[in-house]
């Protein structure tokens, strides 16, 4: 178990110093993980342009769970990679629909840039509510000359992130800015937002105590753990999940102090110091938005999909700092009774809240690790 001394010991830079032997390992980036970030754009095939910039988008745990197949001309059929789903923490694949919904609407901006417009036909052979399976999740046809114009959102999305970081309490968001926000969707979901100081205090704590239930709950806690990805090598040989890289975690990793072993002990102090830092960040939250939908079928979280992707684009033009809050929405038994609340607090009778996050300025943060395109194509 890592004691507070030694986790002492890594903030005045021992392990750093204890590993000075690695220092190669210790200095290196992801740099084969995060080249998709550099192809994007740099293909002769419009579609794979268009898809080039939707491999970027954001999506649950970092799974990316897109497959497509370019066999048929001038349409792209995509799929959901039955093994990338997350069966502890999103039990129904709401959340996996979701970033499917994302990937679909950054192809779609993408291929207005070459002038294409997009006619797409969602679950053609049919969808089930509870599970995902081979059918199609859409076909996309590539119009010519049917884009309205490039869509100005288009030079944003080499810029969005995600940004769980804490966030700069000394700095308030404007009303107007939030609602530039909630302006942004445009495909059928409600946003609605606060600034209000007692209700984001409220929310705060909401959000920490479902992050402190996600974490507490064995299973839902492994299916996390299982996905970290723990050091440069990793990183690049399986660039999806949960990205620790950098030199600390490097330096942490190569002196034994950070593993998946001592992370998932819940007595030990990698695991409290996770549930402490992972709770403050959130209890820095500014300002929260949520997006609603009148049911939750399928289509319904697709659509939701797409408008995240669009708030997300909006407030990088904002400059303003976005992190999903998605514990909360999580359908297990263990956060029923705050799923029950949150609904409760803020949506109307029927609606389903699709996605929650909080807001606020932070300092950047670097891109994610992604799969190259070439990954994701079933059939060429």
């Amino acid at each position: 178990m890592v004691t507070r001394r030694q986790t002492l010991s890594i903030l005045g830079g021992g392990v750093i110093a204890a590993a000075a032997g690695s220092a190669y390992a210790v200095t290196r980036q992801p740099n084969t993980a995060l080249a998709p970030w550099d192809m994007a754009g740099q293909y002769d095939d419009p579609r794979k342009r268009a898809l080039s910039w939707a491999v970027l988008s954001p999506n649950p745990h970092n799974r990316q769970p897109w497959l497509v197949d370019l066999s048929l001309e001038d349409h792209v059929i995509l799929f959901v990679d039955t093994d990338r789903l997350l069966p502890h923490t999103d039990p129904f694949s709401r959340q996996i629909v979701i970033g499917l919904g994302c990937f679909l609407e950054t192809m779609t901006i993408a291929a207005a840039e070459d002038g294409y417009g997009i006619e797409l036909e969602l679950f053609p052979d049919g969808m089930d509510a509870d599970t995902l399976d081979a059918r199609p999740v859409a076909v996309a046809r590539f119009v010519t000359g049917a884009a309205a114009g490039p869509d100005p959102d288009f030079p944003l999305i080499p810029h969005r992130r995600s940004q769980k970081e804490p966030y700069d309490m000394d700095r308030p968001l404007s009303s107007e800015t939030l609602g530039s926000l909630v302006a942004s969707v445009r495909h059928g979901t409600r946003a609605e937002g606060t600034l209000d100081p007692a209700r984001v205090a409220a929310m705060r704590e909401i959000s920490a105590e479902a992050l402190r239930i996600e974490l507490e709950t064995p299973n839902t806690y492994k299916e996390s753990v299982d996905l970290f990805r723990i050091g440069h090598r990793e990183v690049n040989a399986n660039p999806d999940g949960l990205d620790f890289s950098g030199p600390m975690w490097e330096a942490m990793h190569l002196t034994g102090l950070f593993t998946r072993d001592n992370a998932i002990d819940p007595d030990g102090f990698v695991f409290q110091s996770g549930m402490d830092v992972t709770t403050g960040n959130v209890r820095t939250a500014m300002g929260h938005i949520w997006l609603t939908t009148p049911g939750n079928t399928r289509v319904d979280q697709i659509n939701a999909g797409r408008d995240w992707m669009r708030l997300n684009l909006a407030t990088t033009r904002a400059g303003v700092g976005i992190h999903p809050l998605s514990q909360a929405l999580q359908e297990y038994p263990e956060m029923s009774a705050l799923y029950a609340q949150v609904h409760q607090d803020m949506a109307a009778p029927g609606e389903t809240i699709q996605m929650w996050a909080r807001l606020g300025y932070c300092a950047p943060v670097p891109r994610s690790p992604r799969w190259p395109l070439e990954a994701k194509i079933v059939h060429a």
